[in-house]
């Protein structure tokens, strides 16, 4: 067993941020008056976090890229017959790739949704003044009920798998801490140098700033938007 670097750190920022993001939304959603301000503030948080997760998909290091792990039918029915291969194991398995994208696709909803959502009492997503009524209702029903309840389905779920495979030896929590899982095959690590994770601060920052301008514009075209 050789311990590989499959997590470069920017991947681990992420997913222990965006943990942190969840629990803050829930919590203040949940107590509401104005502790509102600061789960407006973890949404475009969350807006943040997602999009720069799509983009390290793309330049991130070797196995945090979509295209390592995406679950095509061919690795999905690959990991369901047993008959995986080393790199099915060494980042996402085809199932877990599965849970990912659905997270994302999640995450990204209810981000989205909080944009455009009315509490007919005091508080307004940024761009709800830009849409219809209709499509403020429509935004704001989603994010009040399906999008959360989905959200926290899929994390406890996402936690009992990784009870799991901790079960079974994947280590896959401390795998995510630390970067490096031990691995029987010959696995390529993923780069994780100061040059990437240069790279990852530049284009956090940069995606930051684009949900701010956007958010900011949304305030001033005369919504009631809070946060920033």
């Amino acid at each position: 067993m050789t311990p590989v670097r499959i997590w470069d750190l920017p991947t681990r920022l992420f997913h222990w941020a965006l943990l942190l993001c969840v629990i803050g939304l829930f919590i203040t959603g949940k107590i509401g008056g104005d502790a509102m301000n600061w789960h407006f503030r973890f949404g475009y948080a969350v807006l943040t976090l997602v999009l720069f997760r799509i983009v390290w998909g793309f330049v991130g290091g070797h196995w945090s890229r979509f295209v390592r792990f995406f679950p095509t039918p061919a690795r999905l029915l690959r990991y369901l017959k047993g008959q995986a291969r080393p790199e099915d194991h060494a980042g996402h398995n085809p199932l877990g790739a599965c849970s990912v994208f659905v997270l994302l696709l999640l995450m990204a909803a209810q981000a989205i949704t909080g944009l455009f959502s009315y509490d007919e009492i005091a508080f307004a997503g940024p761009l709800s003044g830009l849409v219809s009524d209709h499509a403020v209702g429509l935004a704001t029903s989603y994010h009040k009920s399906w999008g959360q309840y989905l959200i926290i389905a899929f994390v406890v779920l996402h936690v009992l798998a990784i009870i799991v495979y901790t079960v079974l030896k994947h280590r896959l929590f401390w795998a995510m801490i630390v970067g490096d899982k031990l691995l029987e095959a010959e696995i390529l690590a993923a780069r994780d140098t100061a040059g990437t994770r240069a790279l990852a601060l530049v284009i956090l920052v940069i995606l930051a700033a684009a949900v701010y301008a956007l958010v900011s514009w949304g305030n001033a075209h005369g919504t009631a938007g809070f946060g920033y």
